[in-house]
C-alpha cells in the first residue's frame, strides 16, 4: 500500500477564471495538464457573471 500523502505535497493551480489556488484531485489524474479551472461554476463563467454584478451594484 503506497504512503500516504499530505495536500500541502500535492500540485497545485492557480484558476483561470476565479484566480483563486486549487490542488491536484484523483479525478484529474489522467488530464492535469489540461485542467483550467477550480470548478464547473469557473469553467461556465457563472462567477464571473456573479462578480461583475456585484461590482456594478456596489
Amino acid at each position: 500500500m503506497p504512503k500516504m500523502r499530505s495536500k500541502a505535497d500535492l500540485p497545485s493551480k492557480t484558476c483561470a477564471s476565479c484566480g483563486r489556488p486549487f490542488s491536484w484531485r484523483k479525478k484529474w489524474e489522467k488530464t492535469w495538464a489540461e485542467v483550467r479551472y477550480c470548478s464547473d461554476a469557473c469553467r461556465t463563467g457563472s462567477r464571473d457573471a456573479a462578480r461583475a454584478k456585484q461590482s456594478n451594484t456596489a
